[in-house]
């Protein structure tokens, strides 16, 4: 679990004795580039990809699917792009063929990044880009029929497209785009478990250097700084200290380290755009009875989603085991607090949280290849929270970590 956009300067707490950030940071010298032998997604990788795309187009009686840039765009053509009021588009069809939309100056920019075989149609400010899609669809005689939309585009891209090619009916792309990225193939896998490999080691690197008075801030940088020296992109810091730990997402109030509470880090790394998500909770000190407690029973529920986590069996399902055992622990029930007041995980991959989620209710069956993050915490509200989170994929044998959660509150990084 992790928030991007953090709650400002007060959460941060400023720095420990006035120090600048890099001064926490400097001391990475002897740390190895994890990330060295790293193979990034090839051309025959993203072509199967497309391949697989026009086999599930059939099924679904699709003819062909718009993508908006992002994790979409990247997993399919290699394209990193942003998004903007000026549409940079991709168009697969259900016969394997591929176009990308954009406007005419950024084609340069674009290709440069296009990591397949495809036709670039150009716009000019003064046309419609989706005018262009429909033609080109038109004359694959796509002009009619079920054209899909990658779940996250805009709005106004559907309205255009439907505007465009009124005979056609836009539906949503999901089964199509989740139907393959949500399988993860053994190089997405091997570049998701060397991000995970050094978001383990910058925590290793890290946690000796934690002192009493340090604010997320300070702690945050060297992390950020451990994880760039190890071969990968940082994507996030997120440290609660002492009562802001019962809040998932963290609190605004100032933070410093102290003897005797809660520290919770929750951070990942980015691998040729491969996520890591780790989350690791400990005691500044010594912990007392109630915090070993809670931290055993929090770390037994992460156990007891990896058990009901087997092939076939719904992804909801693995929420309920945990909060059942929660709740014969007294916890909740439900979403109640104290006790778990989010899902047991989320998928992984390309972005940090992709569908399906860990969740009640979730009727996708487990299978090989899904990767999930498993962090079923525990929250009691004014006084701390213990979340422990680590990440898992399935294999034909069941589920194999990335990370190996820790053993006690008194090694949470070994």
């Amino acid at each position: 679990m992790h928030r991007r956009q953090f709650l400002g300067a007060a959460a941060l707490g400023g720095l420990a004795a006035g120090l600048p950030a890099s001064a926490f940071a400097a001391d990475t010298a002897g740390l190895p580039n994890l990330a060295a032998k790293a193979v990034p997604i090839g051309n025959a990788e993203r072509r199967a990809r497309i391949a697989k795309a026009k086999e599930l187009m059939r099924t679904h009686d699709v003819g062909a699917l718009l993508i908006e840039p992002g994790s979409s765009l990247v997993y399919f053509t290699g394209v990193e792009w942003w998004r903007s009021e000026r549409l940079t588009a991709a168009v697969l069809t259900r016969e394997g063929e591929v176009a990308i939309v954009t406007p005419f100056f950024e084609e340069p920019s674009v290709r440069e990044s296009l990591g397949i075989e495809a036709e670039v149609l150009t716009w000019n400010e003064d046309e419609n880009p989706l005018a262009a899609v429909a033609g080109w669809l038109g004359k694959r005689g796509l002009a009619k029929g079920r054209i899909a939309v990658e779940e996250t585009v805009r709005y106004f891209a559907v309205d255009g497209l439907q505007s465009a090619m009124p005979g056609a009916r836009i539906v949503n792309g999901a089964p199509v785009v989740r139907g393959c990225r949500m399988h993860k193939s053994a190089a997405e896998i091997a570049l998701m478990q060397i991000a995970a490999d050094i978001t383990v080691a910058a925590y290793r690197h890290t946690a000796p250097r934690i002192e009493a008075g340090m604010t997320p801030a300070d702690i945050g940088a060297i992390m950020k700084a451990a994880t760039t020296a190890l071969g990968g992109r940082s994507e996030f810091e997120l440290i609660l200290l002492g009562e802001a730990s019962a809040y998932p997402h963290g609190s605004g109030k100032p933070q410093a380290v102290k003897d005797g509470e809660v520290v919770l880090m929750d951070c990942g790394a980015t691998v040729h755009g491969y996520q890591s998500d780790i989350s690791r909770t400990f005691v500044y000190d010594r912990a007392n009875a109630r915090q070993r407690q809670v931290w055993d029973q929090m770390r037994k529920g992460q156990d007891v989603a990896f058990a009901a986590a087997k092939l076939g069996t719904p992804a909801g399902a693995v929420d309920d085991a945990v909060r059942a055992y929660y709740q014969s622990l007294g916890w909740g029930p439900g979403y109640k607090l104290p006790g778990t007041s989010h899902r047991t995980g989320h998928g992984i991959g390309l972005d940090g949280h992709e569908p399906v989620n860990l969740v009640p209710g979730e009727t996708t069956k487990l299978a090989p290849g899904m990767c999930f993050s498993n962090e079923p915490g525990i929250y009691i509200p004014g006084e701390f929270g213990i979340r422990l989170e680590d990440c898992f994929y399935m294999t034909d044998g069941g589920p194999k970590w990335f990370s190996e959660p820790p053993s006690s509150i008194d090694r949470p990084f070994a």
